[in-house]
């Protein structure tokens, strides 16, 4: 017996070994086969990150090999914070989990947001599908009508989170222009805040052009609202006329805090997973989000939906998150006090 086990011995600890082996060494193909992926949407159902959500959901399974299932799941709260809370904290680091969360969360994470308990340079950037340029616009029943009157009038908004863009860039007016608008907080998503617009209790809304455009295409058509100013770097395609934040900057200092803040428009309608992903498999998802965004069946999606596709790959979107957030001590108390809501408001 004793002779059995010595001999036996080298062949035990061969399948001991070989029984660990396997996992650490398993192609993405192997690992995914079988698999859902939780696709984390940081926003309640009906706005355009829901929307994007769910549309790239649709079709990123058969690209990622294996072909795993992807199942969208709305986690909503404090402008994305929730979900991305919880990605980095909880979530397994495997590449089983997905997010979309604030395009704005670097420069949060940076000026020390209340709430923020992630580092989003070590996030694993996968994707972006579109930049995304927000903006404020007024029912045509506010005596608001360009941005110049929202410097003498004061006129109501509604908004989410304190971390949302929603509520984030008509502070910076404020802050930055001297703009009256004064925020409703506590809709639970720019779709529940563009109802309050509807229903009168509120004279304008701060969201995405895309939001607007796929919830009330018919109040772009009938002129029942006044865009007054967009969030971006440059002036999207679709609204030529309409002056960027940056355009009105009224000298060099206000361009560099406006810009600063405004970079987060190119970050855009981004996609994540956890830090420490194997590189293999995060190499997979982001090919696999490459062929999503070139997917005909995907862009036909998007069309009818009246959407947009400006990809750029996880590579660039992880340098351009880590720029994000490097900004100098001075520039930084500069941007802090544009960004910032003064207390009682």
């Amino acid at each position: 017996m004793q002779i059995c086990l010595h001999r036996a011995l080298p062949f035990l600890l061969a399948a001991l070994l070989g029984a660990n082996t396997p996992a650490a060494a398993q192609t993405p193909e192997a690992f995914y086969r079988g698999k859902t992926i939780d696709f984390v949407i940081g926003y309640p159902p009906g706005g355009s990150n829901d929307t994007w959500g769910r549309l790239v959901s649709r079709h990123l399974g058969k690209h990622i090999p294996g072909t795993p299932y992807v199942v969208p799941k709305n986690l909503p709260g404090a402008g994305s914070f929730v979900a991305v809370n919880t990605i980095f904290n909880v979530s397994p680091k495997d590449g089983t989990v997905i997010g979309i969360g604030a395009p704005t969360i670097a420069l949060d994470e940076k000026l020390g947001t209340q709430g923020v308990r992630f580092r989003t340079a070590e996030l694993s950037w996968i994707s972006r599908v579109d930049s995304l340029v927000n903006m404020v616009f007024m029912s045509k029943t506010s005596p608001v009508k360009t941005f110049a009157d929202a410097q003498k009038i004061e006129s109501t908004l509604s908004a989410t989170g304190a971390g949302s863009t929603v509520s984030i860039y008509p502070t910076v007016t404020n802050n930055v222009f001297g703009t009256k608008f004064k925020l409703v907080m506590g809709y639970k998503g720019s779709n529940e805040a563009m109802l309050a617009v509807e229903r009168g209790e509120v004279e304008g809304h701060s969201t995405s052009w895309t939001a607007l455009k796929v919830a009330h295409p018919n109040w772009i058509r009938d002129k029942d609202v006044s865009i007054l100013v967009q969030f971006a770097l440059t002036r999207h395609p679709e609204l030529p006329d309409i002056p960027t934040a940056v355009d009105l900057a009224r000298n060099d200092e206000e361009r560099q805090v406006l810009r600063a803040i405004m970079n987060a428009a190119e970050v855009g309608t981004a996609f994540f997973t956890t830090p420490g992903v194997p590189a293999d498999r995060l190499a997979a998802l982001r090919r696999a989000f490459d062929a999503t965004m070139k997917d005909e069946e995907f862009l036909a999606d998007v069309e009818r939906t009246g959407l947009a596709v400006h990809p750029i790959t996880g590579e660039e979107l992880q340098k351009l998150v880590a720029e994000v957030g490097n900004l100098s001590p001075g520039l930084l108390d500069k941007v802090r006090a544009a960004y910032t809501a003064p207390r009682g408001h």
